[in-house]
Order: structure tokens, then C-alpha cells, then sequence
């Protein structure tokens, strides 16, 4: 016999799996050194945890990550050779999060927020074989222990925790001896008496049900049915928990050993069905047909126990591999049947978001159980790269999880601890420092909520833009509670929201009745109590507007504008034709500097001294004046035959941003007028005056376009 090697280095290489691990991962382990300051038992754990992922075919990563968290001394090497192992191994350590606070409270916590939050915390599901396998370790070497309180809380973190992950995830090898351990040290005297019960230990049911699979396996063939037959014996945690759920005694469960058949279509189901009758003494009472009767949760197989070699009861079950795939990995999903005490309730958000990521690993862990080459990714990367979690998982001031979809806030999670608390929140802390009430909550952190003495949530709350609630729910408690106001109070806060708003936009005295009919409602008051409630956001009603004014003001035809040119700066004499004073005829006319009428305004003329007739606006301050003064100069004037245009003056006072002029000169040139000059003037505070003087051809245009500029976002006013 050689020696035993003597360093962990050559210990772990002298691994049974080894021989069937890649090259890739044996010239890793021989790259190392071969001294390692560890301690003994620490080395043994290792070395069983190595040796299980070398069972469930774990990569080079995973192992790696194992090693480089075990041995600190090797890290460093590790992680120059496999930096892609330095996430895995802070999931490693984040782990440790959660068995900090499962010890916290072992007795009174929350087992399923804990796993949740285990899966949220270390991202990549690789890291799960790392934790079964190690947690296995640790158990096997708690036999040897005398400190039973340690042990006994091992064992509670085991079956809350990991005993249920390996379930779910399907990992039958480390699952039954994991749950049989705990089992063991948490019931000591229960287990035992369990295990006297049985007629022989488990090696000798292991190989019974190897007999029963080969007599089986050639019966089948023999028939021409073609099949795979599959078995293992119960477990003794698992008998224990069926005499529980059915209380009945052992000798009333007839699949303490059990074989399943898959078959490829429902013929051969039956076919199979009638070679197990003839070769074994079936037991009437114990056939099941949930293929012609499938269960609530569309469970499908049959199922009969019959009398087997040497009189020990043995149960069969007979379904499809289409059948079977969908009772491992679908709805019929067998661990949310057992752990549900049978009863499928409705998954919430962050169950089904839970059950996409178990699904999605445990399909791939069974593919995995084919054979794959050097270098095939199946499980290396796929675990790692294919989930997205959509849920976050962060804890109470008492170490309680808490489950919130992801973008939650402060707000949301004092929403989801109570209604109240959510009312009368006014900040938050997390992991002890103080946040804002948008910021985005990372699964694992601490939130502690600080509230005021009296009710007063804020409206600005359900404006989705502003980020402070990132769950419907939370949303719909505030607006309940805007809801029990009075109609007064939330029409002139509504009021108040939408004005700050459109505001902003240079909306503010935009006509609201055009839009209505967008958001079902017959009048403005009712708009805004929509905008109170919450129901409606202010920013929505300020882009139907811009929508709506967009429409107005596209071309009629699909020909590209064009801009108009620039016209000489010089202010042509009115043509005597533009204008017809009244009863007389050969007088000069002009038009006044003051006002600059335009054709459609009400005008006057104003005979002067030397410069003959003054055509003003009759609501002009300068005509007014002159007229006061010497009223017998006050001539009757009519608009003529249109002319060329009339330049008229116009000032824009707005808020000093980017791109303001090009967004003013595309407004003037949609409605077709010509700039003649530009002067602006700084206002302070960001703000400008721009004083325009443009060519129209009438005062129908003119007003268009002072509309049309009063409403662009950040113009204050538009006048003459």
C-alpha cells in the first residue's frame, strides 16, 4: 500500500474524483503550493467539499472559488489564474450574512426569506453547489464533535436553509443525507427509532432496488417495451415526514422503496404498466391513475405498489419523459407540491421570480449529468450569466427580510412594513446612515424607517418621474388615502401640481379642453382631481398638449418647408394703394413708427404738418394722445388691396437656455414670416428679453404666431 500523501496539495489531487476531472482543473490543483498553513480539521472539511462538487460535476471555477475561500494562503494565486472567481468568492462571503442572522433567530425567523435572501445575495447560482457541499462536510464532521449545542445549530441551519435548496434544486445526492443529518442531531431519539423500524440499513435497500431495477429493466425488454428504470430507497427524514403528513405507522407506506420507469408515449405507460402486474403481486389498494386523472396541479403518472422480491413492498411509478420534466421542472414542480403540504397557492412576484432561477439551474444540472468534453460550458458559465434577479431582498431594524421588487425605496418598504408607517414616514437610514427617500434600495442592506408623529404623505409621492415609489401597491395606498380628502382640497392641489408644471413647460396658459377627451374626463376640475389622486401624472397632460399643438401645426401637404430669405432691413413707405383714407384722394400716407399697424387691426388716420396722413392703431397711446389734442386732424382709414407685408415689433421674454433663438426662428418660420432684426437683453436670473421685429402679411398671422411663441417651454410671455 503507498503512503497516504502527506500535503493538501497532493491530498486533493489524490482525490477519487479527480480522475475524472478535466485537465484543466488537475493542472490547477498541481500548480499550487504544497504547504498550506490550514488546520486539520479545516483540511478535511475541504477535502470532503472538493470531493462532493467533484461528484455534481462542478467546473474549475467552482472549485477554485472552494480552495481560494478555504485556504487564504492560496488566493492570491487562485485569483491571478481565475479572476472570474473574485465575484464568486464575495458571494462567499456574503453568504455569512445570512447565517449571522439565522443564528439571530434561529427560533423565531424566517426560514424561506432567509434562502431568498441567500439566492439574492451571492447572484451567481454556482456558488449554491459550493455551500451544499461544504454544509455537508461540516455535518459529517459534526459527528465527531462533543460541543452538541454546535452541532444542534449546524443542524438547524441545515434544515432550514440548505436541506431545502438542495431539494429544490434537485441535487438528490447531497439532499437525502444533508435532511437524514440534521435529522439525526436535532431528533436523536425519533431517527433512531425510525431506523430500528426499517428491516435493514440502507446499503442493503441500496441494493435491492439495484436487483429490482435489472429484473425489471429485462422484463421490460423482453415485452419489447422500451424503458428506463431509475430507483433509490427512501430516506429515513423522508419516511418520517410521510407517517407525519398520513399518520400512519411504517409498516402502512409501501414505497420505503421506490423505482420510476420513463417511457416515451402513454401506450407504453400502460404496456410497463402490465409487465410490473405480471411480474410482481400488485396491491390493489395502492393504484393510482393520475394520467387518465391528473392531479389539480396537473400532476400525470401512474402509480401502484406491488409485492416484490423477497416480500418487501416496493412502489413503481410509470410516466413519459414529457411527463416527468414537467413534474420536475414545471408547474407540478415536486418540491412546491411537498413543501406546500400539497395545496399550490398563487406564486407572488417574487415567488415566480424565485422559481425562474431554481427551474432554470436544475435544468441545467441535469444536463449536466450527461457527458461533456473538456471545455464544454454547460454549467461553467451558464448558471452565472442566464438570471437576472427582479427582486430585492432587504432587512428590518430587527434583522427581519423583507421582499420588494427591484427599484424599491425607502417609501416602498415603510409601505410594505404598514400602511401607517408609510403615511407617516419623513426619511430613512440604511446600514445606519441617512438616505433620501428615491434611493434605491441593494438586497441585503438595513433599512430603518423615521416617521412623524401624524399622517401626511405627499402628493409629489405618486408622480412616477420623481422616483419615490417603485411598487403599484405602495402607489395605490397613497392614492387611497388622497381618495378619502374632500373634492375641494384635491381639485386645488391638482390645480397647484399641474400649474407647477405646465409652467415649466411655458404651457401655463394653455387651454386644457382640447385634451380632456384624453384622459376621459368632461372638465378641467376633473382633470385635476385625477392629477391629486395621482391617477394622472402633470407631465402627461403637458405632452398631450405639446402633441396637440404639434398637430396644429403640421403642413397640410407632406412638402418640405422651406425658410424664408432674409429681407433687407429697411422700412418701405406704405404703396398709396394699401390704404384709403376716406373722402379724400393724393394724400401721402404712411404707416406710424409707434404702433406699425398690420392689415385686419382696427386703424385711424392722423393728418400731420408736413408728412400727410399717419396711419396708427386706434388703440395706439400715441393717436390717443394726438387725437385728445387736436381731434379735427382725425381722418377715417380703410385697409386697401394686400401688399408685400408690414413689419411689425414683438417681444419674447423667456428663460436663458440653450438653443432658445433656433427653437424661435423654427416657430417664426413654420408660419412663414420674416426676421428682420434681433436685439436681446439680459434680464438676470437666467432669464432674457428678445425683441423681434418681423414682416407679416396680416394680423391673422401675427397672432398665430405670438400664440404659438407664448407656448414654447420657457417662454414667460409673447407680446406686441
Amino acid at each position: 500500500m503507498p503512503e497516504p500523501p502527506d500535503n493538501l496539495r497532493d491530498r486533493l489531487l489524490a482525490l477519487p474524483t479527480m480522475a475524472a476531472a478535466g485537465p484543466s482543473l488537475r493542472a490547477l490543483l498541481a500548480s499550487l503550493p504544497d504547504e498550506a498553513q490550514i488546520a486539520a480539521g479545516d483540511a478535511a472539511v475541504l477535502l470532503d467539499t472538493v470531493g462532493s462538487l467533484g461528484l455534481l460535476g462542478a467546473d474549475v471555477e467552482v472549485v477554485a472559488t472552494a480552495l481560494a475561500d478555504a485556504v487564504p494562503a492560496w488566493r492570491p494565486l487562485l485569483v491571478a489564474r481565475l479572476p472570474a472567481i473574485v465575484p464568486l468568492i464575495e458571494g462567499l462571503a456574503a453568504a455569512h450574512q445570512v447565517w449571522s442572522l439565522h443564528a439571530e433567530h434561529a427560533s423565531e425567523g424566517n426560514p424561506e426569506g432567509l434562502r431568498r435572501l441567500l439566492l439574492a445575495l451571492i447572484r451567481d447560482l454556482r456558488l449554491v453547489l459550493v455551500l451544499l457541499a461544504r454544509q455537508l462536510a461540516l455535518m459529517r464532521a459534526a459527528a465527531r464533535s462533543e460541543n452538541d449545542a454546535a452541532r444542534r445549530a449546524l443542524a438547524a441551519l441545515t434544515r432550514d436553509i440548505h436541506a431545502p435548496l438542495a431539494n429544490r434544486l434537485g441535487i438528490w445526492q447531497l439532499k437525502w443525507e444533508l435532511e437524514d443529518l440534521a435529522f439525526r442531531y436535532l431528533e436523536p431519539d425519533t431517527y433512531r427509532r425510525i431506523a430500528g423500524l426499517l428491516d435493514d440499513k440502507r446499503t442493503g435497500r441500496e441494493r435491492h432496488i439495484e436487483a429490482v431495477r435489472v429484473q425489471l429493466g429485462e422484463a421490460l425488454a423482453a415485452q419489447g417495451v422500451r424503458g428506463e428504470v431509475a430507483g433509490r430507497p427512501k430516506h429515513i427524514f423522508s419516511i418520517w415526514k410521510k407517517m407525519q403528513r398520513k399518520q400512519v405507522p411504517i409498516g402502512e407506506l409501501y414505497d420505503l422503496r421506490a423505482v420510476r420507469v420513463l417511457v416515451d408515449d402513454i401506450p407504453a405507460c400502460y404496456a410497463a404498466l402490465g409487465v410490473v402486474h405480471a411480474l410482481w403481486t400488485p396491491i390493489p389498494s395502492e393504484f393510482d391513475d393520475y394520467i387518465a386523472r391528473p392531479k389539480h396541479n396537473d400532476y400525470r403518472s401512474l402509480h401502484t405498489a406491488v409485492v416484490g422480491p423477497d416480500g418487501k413492498t416496493l412502489e413503481v411509478q410509470i410516466r413519459t419523459r414529457e411527463m416527468h420534466e414537467a413534474s420536475e421542472l414545471g408547474v407540478a414542480a415536486h418540491w412546491r407540491y411537498k413543501e406546500s403540504g400539497g395545496s399550490q397557492r398563487s406564486s407572488s412576484a417574487g415567488d415566480a421570480a424565485l422559481e425562474r432561477r431554481i427551474e432554470w439551474m436544475r435544468r441545467l444540472l441535469d444536463a449536466h449529468t450527461e457527458p461533456a468534453g473538456e471545455g464544454d460550458p454547460s454549467l461553467a458559465g451558464a448558471l452565472g450569466t442566464e438570471l437576472v434577479e427582479d427582486r430585492v431582498f432587504v432587512l428590518t431594524p430587527k434583522g427581519e427580510i423583507v421582499d420588494l421588487p427591484q427599484g424599491a425605496t425607502p417609501l416602498d418598504f415603510a409601505y410594505h412594513v404598514h400602511t401607517m408607517v408609510g403615511h407617516r414616514c419623513r426619511g430613512a437610514k440604511v446600514d445606519g446612515r441617512i438616505v433620501p427617500l428615491d434611493y434605491v434600495l441593494h438586497s441585503g442592506e438595513r433599512v430603518e424607517i423615521l416617521t412623524a408623529k401624524t399622517p401626511s404623505p405627499r402628493r409629489d409621492w405618486l408622480v412616477v418621474s420623481n422616483g419615490f415609489l417603485a411598487s403599484a401597491r405602495s402607489r395605490e395606498k397613497v392614492r387611497n388615502w388622497f381618495h378619502k380628502l374632500d373634492r375641494a382640497r384635491n381639485l386645488q392641489a391638482g390645480r397647484e401640481l399641474l400649474d407647477k408644471d405646465l409652467r415649466r413647460l411655458g404651457l401655463l396658459q394653455a387651454d386644457l379642453a382640447p385634451v380632456l377627451s384624453r384622459f376621459n374626463v368632461a372638465t378641467v376640475e376633473d382633470l385635476h382631481v385625477l392629477v391629486a389622486l395621482g391617477d394622472v401624472g402633470p407631465n402627461q397632460v403637458g405632452r398631450a398638449l405639446l402633441e396637440l399643438e404639434r398637430e396644429r401645426e403640421a403642413p397640410a401637404d407632406d412638402a418640405t418647408p422651406t425658410l424664408p430669405l432674409r429681407q433687407p432691413r429697411r422700412l418701405p413707405k406704405a404703396a398709396d394703394s394699401e390704404f384709403h383714407v376716406v373722402g379724400v384722394d393724393n394724400l401721402l400716407v404712411q404707416v406710424a413708427r409707434c404702433c406699425r399697424p398690420v392689415p385686419g387691426e382696427p386703424i385711424a388716420g392722423y393728418l400731420t404738418r408736413a408728412r400727410g396722413v399717419t396711419v396708427h392703431r386706434r388703440d395706439c397711446p400715441a393717436f390717443l394722445r394726438l387725437s385728445a389734442h387736436e381731434p379735427q386732424r382725425v381722418l377715417p382709414v380703410e385697409w386697401g388691396r394686400a401688399s408685400g407685408g408690414h413689419a411689425s415689433d414683438i417681444v419674447v421674454e423667456a428663460v436663458d437656455r440653450r438653443h432658445l433663438l433656433k427653437d424661435l426662428s423654427n416657430a417664426i418660420a413654420q408660419e412663414d414670416v420674416h426676421v428682420l432684426s434681433i436685439q436681446s437683453e439680459s434680464l438676470g436670473l437666467s432669464r432674457v428679453r428678445l425683441q423681434l421685429r418681423v414682416r407679416v402679411a396680416d394680423y391673422g398671422q401675427l397672432a398665430r404666431l405670438l400664440g404659438k411663441l407664448d407656448g414654447m417651454p420657457g417662454v414667460d410671455a409673447a407680446r406686441r
